[in-house]
């Protein structure tokens, strides 16, 4: 391996040789990684299951709604528990919520499997809808603070949870959930972002010194060009949020707009 680059802030320069050696080294390490994914996922789809009461409550759009029902017919549901801080503003809402229920868009690779894919969200439907419109997405979303306890049964609630589900007729059972960086599973940002030189430029990360780290999450004190990181947590807004704001959606979950 060659040694870290005499200058702070970017890789050592060499020739093409040395750089795809490397680089072929390191590709053993991906292919194990990848493979082991696949261990794992095979491990996953034999886990027993339990069975979760179908009757629950949910808001919709129209009214409560069952469980059942935001399988919309498939057999399979994919539910995103958002996080939610009932009567704060936009830019104090959970910004890992943001950014991860952000990724998420075309819905019909889901739909050809079988599988809905909702979010549940752990405050009020009037509120949180809104958040859903300033925001620009389109998910099934409900609101789920009354069958809460149930729904995350051993759990904490208030947490972002990413919870599957199987239909069989009318009885509903949990085979997988995961909370916290399991939750990556929906993102494709950070995935791009761990291949780049620089990373999620997070302080958490190991990288060389001189490498840029001044990241906070997901957040940030404003939008484009300068995208400047927020000092501490919880300053400036969600990122995601910056463009809404530009294009001139209103982010008042007050009343709707």
């Amino acid at each position: 391996m060659t040694n870290e680059s005499a200058n702070p802030g970017r890789p050592a320069v060499v020739d093409r040789a040395v750089f795809q050696a490397e680089l072929d080294e390191l590709r053993i390490r991906e292919k194990a990684h990848t493979r082991e994914g696949d261990a794992i996922a095979t491990a996953r789809r034999r886990l027993p299951m339990v069975e979760v009461d179908a009757s629950l409550t949910l808001t919709g759009p129209h009214g409560p709604v069952s469980l059942l029902d935001a399988f919309e017919g498939r057999r399979q549901l994919i539910a995103y528990y958002f996080m939610w801080w009932d009567g704060h503003p936009a830019a104090e809402q959970c910004e890992g919520c943001t950014f991860y229920t952000t990724q998420v868009g075309e819905l019909s690779y889901l739909h050809s499997r079988d599988i809905t894919y909702a979010v549940f969200c752990q405050g009020p439907y009037d509120e949180s809808i809104r958040y859903r419109d300033f925001m620009g997405w389109d998910m099934p979303w409900y609101s789920a603070p009354d069958s809460l306890g149930t729904l995350l049964t051993g759990r904490q609630i208030g947490l972002f949870h990413l919870v599957c589900y199987l239909r069989d007729g009318d009885r509903v059972f949990e085979t997988y959930w995961t909370k916290r960086r399991g939750v990556e599973a929906m993102d494709y940002s950070y995935a791009l972002l761990d291949l780049t030189v620089y990373g999620r430029q997070e302080q958490w990360e190991d990288s060389p010194p001189g490498w840029p780290q001044e990241c906070t999450n997901t957040r940030t004190d404003d939008g484009p060009p300068a995208w400047t990181p927020v000092p501490e947590w919880p300053a400036g807004r969600p990122i995601s949020q910056w463009p809404r704001l530009e294009a001139g959606h209103s982010d008042d979950l007050t009343a709707a707009s």
